[in-house]
């Protein structure tokens, strides 16, 4: 559904345009300082209209505080956090209502709602629901002090740099998207259970909440299956489980093993795109040509890193809670 987590755990709601999106978290410990101001960094990373190629629109994102935080620190009770949605445009998708977007939820939530949904920007399937995974994700980072979690983007269009895959995309007049990568130092070992609640899987179950994520890797990922067993190995040198490489990414038996946690995502080239494309019109029962109007990401991957940050985050948090290495009433000593 909507919810995720077992001790550090987030509801998230609204849809694009509708009035706000948001999110509710359960099991922030006590105490932890908490301003406005602390938001602020990550959330301007995630904004559209600042870095080329992304969606005009714009949203002042500033965090409203509804539960759970007096005197600026967290009670200890669910936290509650609001972004308004002030700089919609509804009328863009009044047009094409009857045409789902190829590559969006808007067919699938169509027939899975029956109508009913709010259609609007994509709605409850929008990306503009990622800023409030990002203002879970600076809680949890908070919660994490030396623990160091960092996403760049590796790839954009099957191209090496930014801008080289922003320009085939301009050129294309289409949308192309990106591998990110994801790396995470000082992380304790330890973390993961094994099968069903292995860090990879608990990690990859987050990720793919992102819209747009289409796959992920750890470590050597999919080249592993093209390397010898004595190659991908990762040789032990000593006592805190120091490794000679980190094919692993981290990660051994689905448990973190003291090394840097390693993984990248792909991300799809965004669905809404000015070139003319076929799509079926549920009115008319017929095929027709389609084009999308409106304001819209080039490369949504550009704005990913931040978040999936964020959902690194809140599972290494929620883990780090679950093994008793997050104390439940946050003070001066946790600084």
């Amino acid at each position: 559904m909507n919810s995720f987590g077992r001790i550090f755990r987030v509801h998230i709601f609204g849809e694009s345009h509708g009035e706000s999106v948001g999110i509710c978290i359960d099991g922030i410990p006590a105490g932890l300082p908490l301003t406005i101001d602390d938001f602020l960094p990550d959330i301007e990373r995630r904004k559209g209209g600042i870095q080329k190629a992304t969606t005009p629109r714009q949203e002042t994102d500033l965090p409203i505080f509804k539960s759970g935080v007096f005197n600026h620190h967290t009670t200890g009770a669910p936290l509650t956090i609001l972004f308004e949605n002030n700089n919609t445009r509804s009328g863009d998708y009044d047009k094409q209502r009857a045409i789902p977007r190829p590559g969006h939820a808007d067919f699938v939530a169509h027939q899975k709602f029956g109508g009913f949904e709010d259609y609007r920007g994509g709605g409850h399937f929008s990306g503009r629901l990622t800023v409030a995974l990002v203002a879970a994700g600076v809680i949890a980072k908070k919660l994490l002090k030396h623990i160091t979690v960092q996403a760049t983007i590796t790839e954009v269009g099957g191209l090496p740099t930014v801008d080289a895959g922003i320009e085939k995309a301009i050129a294309a007049k289409d949308s192309v998207g990106g591998i990110v990568e994801c790396t995470v130092t000082g992380l304790p070992m330890g973390l993961g259970e094994p099968f069903f609640d292995s860090l990879e899987s608990v990690l990859a179950h987050a990720v793919f909440a992102i819209p747009a994520i289409k796959g992920i890797e750890f470590g050597a990922g999919f080249a592993a299956a093209k390397m010898l067993g004595s190659e991908h190995n990762d040789a032990i040198l000593n006592s805190d489980g120091l490794t000679k490489t980190n094919h692993a990414g981290g990660i051994v038996g689905g448990i973190s093993n003291n090394n840097p946690l390693v993984f990248r995502v792909a991300v799809k080239p965004t669905s809404s795109t000015p070139k003319i494309q076929e799509s079926f019109n549920w009115e008319t029962n017929t095929v027709e040509p389609f084009t999308v109007k409106g304001r819209h990401d080039l490369c949504i991957a550009l704005r990913v890193p931040v978040v999936l940050e964020a959902v690194t985050a809140i599972v290494l948090a929620d883990f780090m809670l679950m093994n008793q290495l997050i104390p439940r009433i946050w003070n001066q000593s946790n600084k």
